[in-house]
Formats: structure tokens, sequence, C-alpha cells
């Protein structure tokens, strides 16, 4: 009996790719997921981010405790704790008295020069510095002298008797214009100023003004109140001003030794 004859297997030489496929397929889905990770929507993680914290959210079923005087009250409403305000620290003695003495003697001032006063010839004004007495010097001076007219000196007297009692610094000053001196024993408006401001001081001496409470400056033209172009401006920067120091304490400063 004839034998059947078997046919020889062939042999697939092509199975490699089948790995090969699977391989790549794989790897294309390991690149496809890192893209979806690394590219995520704000909103839609936003929404989530929500969704998650309203789900976790506990709903809160008794009321909050309360700590009144170490007891632990359970549902009471809180109870607001009042701080006072800081109570105003108390004022110095002192400076109230010495605020309320400046006060007196400046109405004391406007009242003595009220007539003055309404005419625009004097102005009182009052700072923490002090009281500011502003003279003109219309009713003062004639043209570029220093010598006190006959007339002013009863308004200044009626100042002298108001600080002739008191112990305050006294600083006179005299100002003037920026017109220059033609003639006449000043060479210029320094000269000029300081006398008139050394008259007034003379004359409170006279009234009984202790000395060494005053002091005689002059500014010639360099602190004008207006302009000096034109006429009425000049009228009030000529002026003597009396400045009554609300501190009286003359105090110098020693400057320390240089290196």
């Amino acid at each position: 009996m004839a034998r059947k004859q078997r046919h020889e297997e062939h042999e697939n030489h092509e199975r490699w790719l089948v790995s090969y496929a699977d391989f790549i397929t794989l790897l294309f889905a390991f690149f496809v997921v890192m893209y979806a990770i690394s590219s995520v929507n704000e909103g839609k993680y936003k929404v989530l981010s929500n969704a998650l914290v309203d789900a976790f959210k506990q709903p809160q079923t008794s009321a909050p405790k309360v700590q009144l005087d170490n007891q632990a009250i359970k549902g009471a409403p809180p109870k607001l704790m009042v701080i006072p305000a800081p109570s105003t620290l108390p004022n110095n003695p002192k400076l109230e008295e010495q605020a309320q003495k400046m006060r007196g003697m400046a109405g004391d001032l406007r009242q003595s020069l009220g007539s003055l006063i309404d005419q625009g010839k004097v102005k009182v004004t009052q700072s923490k510095r002090g009281i500011a007495v502003e003279i003109s010097d219309s009713i003062l001076f004639d043209t570029g002298r220093a010598d006190l007219q006959i007339s002013s000196q009863e308004a200044l007297l009626a100042i002298a008797s108001l600080v002739q009692n008191s112990d305050n610094l006294i600083q006179v000053e005299g100002h003037t214009d920026n017109q220059p001196i033609r003639a006449g024993q000043f060479p210029s408006n320094w000269e000029l100023s300081a006398a008139r401001a050394a008259s007034v001081v003379r004359l409170f001496e006279q009234a009984g003004v202790a000395p060494q409470r005053m002091a005689a400056i002059g500014f010639g033209e360099f602190r004008p109140m207006d302009t000096n172009d034109q006429v009425q401006g000049r009228a009030k920067n000529r002026r003597v001003t009396l400045n009554i120091l609300a501190d009286n304490k003359d105090e110098v400063a020693i400057l320390p030794n240089g290196q």
C-alpha cells in the first residue's frame, strides 16, 4: 500500500510583524494619554473641582458653642465684647494755663487796639508760637526815620502795660519796602528796620517791661507781606511786628566740638 506524501509546512518568517504592530499600537495609546493629561481644560477642571468640594462638604447640624465666662453654652448667640475707647490723656495743667493766659492777653490787645484794628492799621493774630501784633509804620514813623511819632506812643504804651507783668519773651521786628534810602542817617533798609525795632524796645523798657525779655530784629525789605510793585503793597510791607512768644524759655543749644 502506497504511503501518502506529507506536505512540508512552510515556515512563516513574518510573525514579528504582529508583535511589532501591537507594540506600535500600545506606544500610540501611551502618547495619546500623555497628551490628554498635559492639556487640561481649565474650565472643566474648575467645574469638577467645585463639584467635588460641594459633594464633600458636611452640613452643620449643630449650633456653634460660645464660650462665656468659662462656660460652654450650646446654641447661644455670640456675645459682643465692647472695647471702651481709650480715654483722652489729661492735658498738661501748665500748658493749659499758659494757653488760657495767651488767649486772655490776645483778647485784651484786641480790645485795647480796637479803633486801630478797625482802621486797618493794626492786626492781632494768635498761633501756637504766640501773639503777633502787626503795626503799620504810617502811625509810628515818618518816612526814612526811626523816631517814634508822639501820636503813636499812646498805642504802644497800651501794649506795654498789658505785657509788662508777664514773663513772655518779646521779639520786635522792623520791616521796610524795597525802596532805597536816598538821604538820611541810614545807609540801607537794614539799618532803618533795626533802628525802628530798637525804638519800640526802648519805649517798652521805659514803660517798665524788663529789657532781658526783649529783642530788636531788623529784616529790612526781605520778608515782605505783599508785592513791592504797587503803592498799596509797599505800604503793607512797611511795618513793625511785636511777637509775644508763648514759650518763655530762651534755650541755647550747645553744639558738640568737632572731631
